[in-house]
């Protein structure tokens, strides 16, 4: 098992240090390697031994085949450059047999690269519990579907998550099964449907490395460490 292990980090078009602080989390012996579209360094995966893939603005819809580009809440530009380098960054994870956590924008960019589909925006579609209220996260709570590698790393049916995103899976990739949903049946995360001879994959749609509890709720806490344990039997 590794003791020095380096993570790649997706840099986000905006504020991003809290992903660095709560992956180390105070560990000397995690190194952070920024992977970033605008340098196009997708080479450097090859020194990483875990992928981290971000939130950020919407995955450009013609990525999931769809020509619509002004629905509510629609950033003001998309950044293609960005979701290509990305869905590089993935494939290549993957034939490098990394693990790969994917974070909001992360499993919404995982299941389009796979095949999947995106719900452009959830008030729009009738939910109205998922954004922020500002700069605030607000909470809802996320129900865990049984036997799913989500339920086996937190040991929980249901538990509180923070909200920050305006869209969500629609059809969800033919690779992946839906680990958690929202109340109001909102995919809020998913995995390899078949795990045999995959690496780890694990993606969700809210934001454990800000969660006002992550040093304790196992929404975070037991993510970021299952992660980390995979990356270092590597």
């Amino acid at each position: 098992m590794k003791d020095k292990i380096k993570i790649g980090l997706t840099v986000t078009e905006a504020r991003h240090e809290n992903y660095p602080q709560w992956i180390k989390g105070g560990d000397d012996n995690i190194e952070i390697i920024e992977l970033s579209w605008t340098e196009q360094n997708w080479d450097e995966i090859e020194d990483c031994d875990g992928i981290v893939l971000t939130g950020g603005v919407d995955v450009c819809p013609e990525f999931y085949d769809n020509a619509r580009t002004d629905y509510p809440n629609a950033p003001k530009e998309f950044i293609k450059n960005r979701d290509e380098f990305e869905m590089h960054v993935f494939e290549t994870a993957l034939n490098f047999e990394h693990p790969v956590l994917a974070i909001c924008r992360g499993l919404q960019l995982v299941n389009v690269a796979l095949g999947g589909t995106l719900i452009q925006d959830l008030q729009e579609n009738g939910s109205n519990d998922h954004q922020r209220h500002g700069d605030v996260d607000t909470t809802h709570e996320v129900e865990i579907v049984d036997s799913t590698l989500l339920s086996d790393i937190t040991h929980l049916q249901k538990g509180m998550v923070n909200s920050a995103h305006h869209q969500a899976l629609d059809v969800v990739a033919e690779e992946l099964i839906v680990n958690c949903y929202s109340p109001d049946k909102v995919i809020e995360g998913a995995e390899w449907k078949d795990k045999s001879g995959k690496s780890f994959l694990l993606a969700v749609q809210w934001h454990p490395e800000r969660m006002q509890d992550n040093d304790s709720n196992p929404l975070s806490k037991n993510i970021r460490e299952k992660f980390l344990d995979e990356v270092r039997k590597g």
